[in-house]
């Protein structure tokens, strides 16, 4: 499962020009549900999300989490994020989850999300959206459930 995580101070999804999801102060999620994946990379991604330390301290230092600054969450999902570009000039998207499990998946993240305590809006699975930001920093962080297995060195 892959994330990109961007601080906002507030976000938003539109469908068909209709706003479906917006938050104040706290995370847009871009989510992929990757072909392999399971309840270890979901919870992985969603702990991860949850307790990541990117929002500023009284110092002005990266020191706090969504959870201890009452942060929101809207998560989207984005299937382009497993895109293969090192041949060619299209991308493959074979290493994404099929729509159908991806779905299943995705929804799992979203009750997972919800079961933090956060306040958590999303868009539209499959759907194609409009998304809409005022990135706060910029902080924009790159998560992949797949590099929890990789050694920090070297």
């Amino acid at each position: 499962m892959r994330a990109v995580l961007q601080r906002v101070s507030e976000a938003s999804v539109t469908v068909d020009g209709r706003t479906v999801g917006s938050i104040g102060r706290g995370l847009l999620v871009l989510l992929a549900v990757g072909r392999d994946d399971d309840d270890d990379d979901t919870a992985y991604i969603v702990d991860k999300t949850a307790g990541l330390r990117i929002f500023p301290d009284g110092d002005g230092h990266m020191n706090r989490s969504a959870m201890e600054v009452g942060g929101e969450l809207l998560v989207v999902s984005q299937f382009t994020l497993y895109a293969d570009t090192r041949r060619g000039r299209r991308p493959s998207f074979v290493a994404a989850a099929p729509p159908e499990a991806a779905a299943e998946r995705f929804d799992d993240a979203l009750d997972r999300f919800r079961a933090t305590g956060l306040r958590v809006e999303t868009g539209r699975f499959g759907e194609t959206m409009d998304v809409a930001l005022i990135n706060d920093g910029p902080v924009t962080i790159w998560l992949d459930s797949a590099e929890r297995h990789r050694s920090r060195r070297g």
